[in-house]
């Protein structure tokens, strides 16, 4: 099993390993190409663009002095509920832990500012990562067919209540 330590907060290159690590799991396990890609990339650029720590947070799981995971709450739309976000685990950590200690240490983040809710957007068939949000009290809130991450998915909107 590989050690890791989790980070707060931006650290260099972390957009682009984020990027990086979402593009080549979804390339290689869903087909998702360079529109996916590019959107992770973009967004996640626009995200911290405008990160706030008082309503934002980032966590990254580093190995070796290398980003290997990564988990952001987007507090930006808060009065509706904190949007969970770039949740991935890297091959050198999958399975060891770190999702569900990235997931609590976001939901933590969650509980101290305050929010009511969070959700995210997923889609069927990522089976491990639903497990953790079921776990942690997630439960699925809207599902329908869509191709917003660039073709068709069974798209699912998740979302755990926490007042």
């Amino acid at each position: 099993m590989q050690a890791f330590t989790l980070h707060c907060g931006y650290v260099p290159g972390a957009l682009g390993r984020i990027a990086e690590l979402h593009g080549c799991y979804y390339a290689w396990h869903w087909q998702l190409g360079a529109f996916f890609e590019a959107r992770v990339a973009r967004d996640l650029g626009e995200f911290m663009s405008r990160y706030d720590e008082r309503r934002d947070g980032l966590w990254t799981a580093q190995c070796g002095g290398r980003i290997e995971g990564s988990i952001a709450i987007d507090g930006l739309h808060a009065e509706r509920a904190a949007h969970l976000r770039w949740f991935i685990a890297g091959d050198a950590l999958r399975g060891n832990g770190v999702g569900h200690r990235l997931l609590g240490s976001a939901l933590a983040f969650c509980r101290e500012r305050g929010y009511r809710a969070v959700e995210l957007w997923t889609f069927a068939g990522l089976d491990a990562a639903r497990r953790l949000y079921e776990q942690a009290g997630f439960v699925l809130a809207e599902e329908f067919d869509g191709t917003q991450w660039g073709r068709a998915l069974r798209e699912q909107r998740f979302q755990l209540a926490l007042a």
